[in-house]
């Protein structure tokens, strides 16, 4: 869930960034609003590469099938943390 919403607010932020940084034309005193865009736009842009190397990246978790052969119910699958 945390990947799913980091790529998602990041999406979120190049958009708003994007609007700001190139599509408003509204002068304002004392915050330049193609600026705050510009900077929304990096950060977005650096947060979704964040988010998708974290993604891709492997897991430490490996799955363990556990048999008990005195049980008549299906294996067990436990988590083990490894740690490379």
């Amino acid at each position: 869930m945390y990947r799913a919403s980091g790529i998602g607010i990041s999406i979120v932020m190049i958009a708003a960034g994007a609007i700001l940084a190139w599509a408003v034309t509204t002068t304002t005193s004392g915050v330049d609003l193609n600026t705050v865009g510009l900077i929304l736009f990096f950060v977005g842009l650096a947060g979704l590469v964040i988010s998708l190397a974290v993604s891709m990246a492997p897991s430490r978790v490996r799955d363990t099938t556990v048999v008990d052969r005195t049980s008549t119910t299906r294996p067990v699958v436990e988590r083990e943390r490894v740690e490379y």
